[in-house]
């Protein structure tokens, strides 16, 4: 088995009252003051982890795991199990933690441990959404065990029909020029842009190519998909603008908050949110950057730019599509929503 797991029992206890002693909860909302049984899933190749973090000496009974392969998460996440832990916390980016509830729906089932992200990545959405700091560490979050929040959070639960395989987990589902927005992020990184910062320089790039390049222009033809609501199997919504077998954007997430405080589902609520744009006509993309920091004139739907909620929903797509950063192959997906998971924060 490649997978390196490390094992720190009887560590300091100065987060947890001393050894052995058991504090009384705190307000509701918070995170109970107790000696946890912890385990770490730690990504090496995560883009901020150089092996730091793991000379942390706070807590007791901590067990970290460094999967070398996806599928060294599973058996990592058995071994947790099996020592019954109480907080799991994930030290990698989105694609990390999507990774890691994938593999964990068959080892947890219902029963989660709470949950703790560190922004280890390159985008971290998530951790955005919840609220922790950029200098986060392992240390930190085992202290935020005893007296930090707690946040409930649903992820999307995303089958790709089909395919013979469980459901995928995550948080943010997106096509069309959400795809072409990851691809171009990815040169983003590679000159040093990050988090907020390259969500940022991927989008104005785009919003530059939907506004003066040719219908012929891949930001501007858009991308093959019919959607439907589930279960009813209704039609989303869609404008008399462009082919009506296409669109030209899809982005679907339960978070809240999106990174760079763009607000491209509306007002901030929970649930499953969808944004489309069926073509880009100029109009839209010229007042682009009003709309998603909050504006909302009230032609924008018969424009083609929709935000809309849904217990769940289908897409057939002939492009690939996004799961938390990384790509998957076109095909007929089916999204809706996972278990409520509780991530603990500052």
């Amino acid at each position: 088995m490649d997978l390196t797991i490390y094992r720190f029992d009887q560590l300091q206890m100065n987060a947890f009252g001393g050894e052995g002693e058991r504090m009384p909860a705190r307000a509701v909302g918070r995170a109970r003051v107790v000696r946890p049984r912890i385990g770490v899933i730690y990504n090496p190749r995560s883009h901020r982890n150089r092996g730091q973090d793991l000379d942390c000496t706070q807590g007791a009974d901590i067990t970290v795991a460094q999967p070398k392969r996806r599928e060294d998460i599973a058996t990592a996440l058995a071994e947790f199990a099996e020592r019954g832990i109480d907080y799991l916390i994930i030290n990698g980016g989105d694609g990390t933690v999507r990774d890691v509830l994938t593999m964990g729906q068959g080892v947890f089932g219902a029963n989660w441990p709470a949950l703790a992200i560190l922004p280890k990545g390159k985008t971290n959405a998530l951790n955005v959404d919840l609220g922790a700091p950029a200098g986060w560490n392992l240390a930190d979050a085992i202290a935020a065990y005893g007296d930090g929040k707690r946040i409930v959070r649903r992820p999307l639960e995303v089958v790709r029909e089909g395919a013979g395989e469980p459901p995928m987990i995550g948080f943010i589902f997106g096509a069309g020029g959400f795809t072409l927005g990851v691809e171009t992020g990815q040169d983003a990184h590679k000159l040093g842009f990050f988090n907020s910062l390259a969500v940022g320089v991927s989008g104005a790039w785009g919003l530059a190519q939907a506004l003066f390049g040719s219908d012929e222009n891949k930001w501007r033809r858009g991308t093959g998909m019919v959607l439907e609501y589930l279960p009813s199997h209704e039609p989303v919504p869609r404008s008399r603008h462009g082919n009506q077998q296409r669109r030209a954007f899809l982005l679907s997430s339960t978070l809240r908050k999106m990174p760079g405080g763009i607000q491209l589902f509306g007002p901030e609520r929970d649930g499953l949110k969808l944004c489309l744009l069926d073509k880009p006509l100029r109009r839209i993309i010229v007042s682009a950057p009003a709309i998603l920091f909050g504006w909302r004139p009230a032609w924008l739907g018969e424009a083609g730019f929709h935000q809309l909620d849904a217990e769940a929903f289908s897409v057939d797509i002939d492009e690939a599509v996004i799961l938390d950063g990384e790509a998957f192959p076109p095909g007929r997906y089916i999204i809706g929503q996972g278990p409520d998971l509780t991530f603990v924060t500052p």
